[in-house]
């Protein structure tokens, strides 16, 4: 048992002179140790630096989409898909979902879920208070009162419609702060009344800001949808019916009961196809993360690409090191020196350089890539998995470019060393 102690004790002696070796080594010369720290932090930071900034970009793109609604899902008319040259459209087909479809849906869906009925009203509108009016950006959303639930929104001042307002065919209006910044500078807006196209609103609510979020919620505006089907009336509107459950785990089995009774509503023959889409909010940030992906892959292939490079320039400055230190490693095997010793010691000089280099590219990595996501809003983050990567990948780079020189200086025959000038 002591000569096992003995052992270990002497094991790890071994291992701290090898590593006061690598650093006395390295400081004598710094300038290609850290010219080498150099190519290796710029590897690391940046892969890192990139993906820390998807990291933080697919956070926030979630904590978006679960605002605007994600436990939810929409029937809207089917797309079709036209192919103009080398470019394919999306267009919706002759299949529009009117207004006695929408309602008749609402009135017999019976499951336990939030249902909205909306439609455009108008894009890129005008309002006007007094001698002020609004840029020509202003979206106009005819909806009823179910629509800010299940869209994710919120009235930071005043209210929500009311269901009878609904039905009154009342002419209110709920803006957003864009609206807010441009016609009621420090002034109240609720109450007052705002003007699009000779129609008079009145202000009941504010919504509150999402800032630079996902759909620009700032510049809208929304009118109760029996206004808006009287104000904004064009052929064939198709209106957008969305579904949120009251619990977000059954919506799989509300989906399938709303396409079933939708199509009922439809007189669609059970052989028909669907002439209508059942569209899940969180599919779509599914499909954006799913193109992060190749964003990842890419930064992925450049920052391997980069360590490749410091691989290389660390072989190189190894090899010309053992070279320069001929006559240090005869001396040494000289006084008892085994060539593992050397190898060992070699080794550990690389694995130092990279393990540094490493260390200061990461760092810089996350500062950048959160100072990008932070830019875009979301919040700070490290990514653990890929600063750990990060650490074996330095360690590998450091491995793999000492050994060879470490075998070389630890085939050094000792009298020819010591004869080297």
């Amino acid at each position: 048992m002591k000569n096992g102690n003995k052992k270990k004790v002497k094991q790890l002696t071994l291992l701290g002179e090898n590593v006061r070796i690598a650093f006395i080594s390295i400081k004598s010369n710094r300038v290609r140790a850290v010219l080498t720290m150099c190519i290796i932090a710029f590897g690391i930071m940046a892969l890192v630096g990139i993906l820390t900034a998807i990291d933080g970009i697919k956070g926030k793109l979630s904590n978006q989409f679960t605002m605007m609604g994600a436990n939810s899902f929409s029937i809207t008319s089917k797309a079709v898909n036209v192919q103009i040259g080398n470019k394919s459209y999306r267009h919706k087909n002759h299949s529009h979902i009117s207004y006695f479809e929408a309602t008749q849906f609402r009135e017999q869906f019976q499951e336990p879920a939030w249902v909205s009925i909306s439609f455009q009203a108008a894009w890129l509108a005008t309002f006007r208070y007094k001698d002020k009016k609004t840029n020509p950006n202003i979206n106009v959303t005819g909806t009823d009162d179910n629509y800010l639930t299940v869209s994710g929104l919120e009235v930071e001042s005043g209210r929500n419609f009311l269901p009878q307002e609904i039905e009154n065919n009342r002419h209110l209006v709920i803006i957003g702060q864009d609206i807010v910044r441009y016609l009621f500078p420090g002034v109240d807006p609720i109450g007052q009344t705002i003007t699009i196209s000779g129609l008079n609103l009145e202000v009941i609510g504010v919504l509150k800001s999402k800032g630079n979020s996902f759909g620009n919620d700032d510049s809208r505006a929304i009118i109760p949808i029996t206004t808006a089907r009287q104000y904004f009336p064009r052929a064939n509107i198709s209106y957008r019916i969305v579904i949120m459950p009251y619990d977000p785990r059954n919506m799989e089995m509300l989906a399938n009961e709303a396409e079933g009774l939708f199509r009922n509503v439809r007189n669609l023959n059970p052989r028909d196809e669907s002439d209508f889409e059942i569209e899940k909010s969180d599919s779509i940030v599914a499909l954006l993360l799913e193109n992060l992906k190749f964003v990842t892959v890419a930064a992925t292939i450049i920052g391997l690409i980069t360590l490749f490079g410091a691989a290389v320039g660390l072989m190189n400055i190894m090899l010309v090191s053992v070279t320069e230190r001929t006559r240090e490693i005869g001396t040494r095997k000289a006084l008892g020196a085994k060539p593992k010793l050397i190898r060992q010691q070699f080794l550990y000089e690389a694995i130092i350089i990279g393990q540094l280099g490493g260390i200061f590219g990461i760092i810089l990595g996350i500062i950048i890539g959160n100072l990008v996501s932070m830019g875009m809003g979301s919040s700070f983050t490290v990514p653990w998995g890929w600063v750990i990567g990060g650490m074996l990948a330095c360690f590998g780079v450091g491995l793999i470019s000492g050994y060879f020189p470490a075998v070389k200086a630890s085939s050094i025959d000792p009298i020819e060393a010591l004869r080297y000038e």
